[in-house]
């Protein structure tokens, strides 16, 4: 059966163990990316664009305190938030990206506007913020991305001295380099068009305006028409030097890979043996969707026009 749309997105990864996982929290994992998976299959359904269609899914990702993007992002050293977010339109080939800002409401509503209002690719922090507030992007205080947990993370980041990628508290002898908590999203509309949009709170802890791949189109996000759009989640520093949503886009492009194929060998061949630990959620031009990872978990959902809607979030889920 043929596909006319696709939409796969992605919550983060990292160690997330069905030990460590309450039924609660699993139900409120679940039932959020059945929601975020709900806004950007309407807009599809609705023979919208998938650019539209994973700027909403992101959206409803950021809305959520349970992922580490806009609201519930996690803190940095000095005790505020630092977002980052990118999006990229596979028909054109534009792309937009902001990086360390503080009040905007919804990162990736930042991101598509400095891809359509203005001639750049990546704006940050105070500019990004100012460009926001000038054409009317809701903005919050920093009351609003306060959550306890992400509070309690930095206490025990602080007092341990070191800098987390943790998607939740650190369990006994855990590698606090475990947990990763990007949002991402990737679709195809029916007009056989591809976006991504990918969006991060960081690092818990990070110092001296770090920025990892989210941010950066080629490294967390890609999306061409001809090949395939992408989103990843894990060890920003291991995506940047990997060049990751770009390999694989070239892989297909050069080799003739299949996205199959081509997310394997980035994922598994080239990101695992050095270390690269993480995702990433992809579509090709066809619909296909691919959602590889390395770690022990990533959430995830996928969903198509002749495909019923899959939920995951533990690496024996298939």
């Amino acid at each position: 059966m043929s596909t006319t749309w696709a939409l796969a997105l992605h919550g983060g990864a990292g160690t997330i163990a069905r030990a460590s996982m309450t039924p609660e929290a699993e139900r409120a994992y679940r039932a959020a990316l059945q929601a975020a998976t709900d806004a950007g299959a309407d807009v599809l359904r609705r023979h919208g664009s998938a650019l539209d269609a994973v700027e909403m899914a992101v959206r409803s990702l950021e809305d959520c305190p349970l992922f580490n993007a806009g609201r519930g992002a996690v803190f940095t050293h000095d005790g505020h938030h630092e977002m980052d977010a990118s999006i990229m339109d596979g028909r054109t080939g534009l792309a937009g990206a902001v990086a360390g800002v503080r009040a905007v409401k919804n990162p990736i509503r930042a991101a598509r506007l400095v891809m359509e209002q203005t001639d750049h690719v990546l704006l940050a922090y105070p500019g990004a913020d100012e460009l926001a507030r000038e054409h009317g992007l809701p903005t919050q205080p920093a009351e609003y991305f306060f959550t306890q947990h992400r509070h309690d993370q930095l206490q025990e980041a602080l007092q341990e001295g070191r800098v987390r990628l943790d998607h939740s508290k650190a369990q006994p002898n855990e590698d606090p380099k475990k947990k990763m908590g990007t949002v991402g999203a990737v679709a195809r509309d029916q007009h056989g068009h591809l976006a991504a949009a990918t969006s991060t709170g960081g690092m818990t802890n990070k110092r001296y305006s770090r920025i990892g791949d989210s941010p950066i189109i080629g490294s967390g996000t890609w999306a061409d028409d001809r090949t395939c759009a992408i989103s990843c989640t894990g060890h920003g520093e291991y995506f940047l030097r990997a060049v990751v949503a770009h390999d694989i886009a070239c892989l297909m492009e050069y080799r003739g890979l299949s996205l199959e194929e081509a997310c394997r060998i980035v994922v598994h061949d080239k990101l695992a043996p050095v270390g690269g630990e993480g995702g990433l959620v992809a579509v090709d031009a066809a619909g296909h969707v691919a959602l590889p990872f390395n770690s022990e978990g990533m959430y995830r959902a996928s969903l198509t026009d002749s495909t019923p809607i899959y939920i995951g979030i533990y690496g024996d889920e298939g």
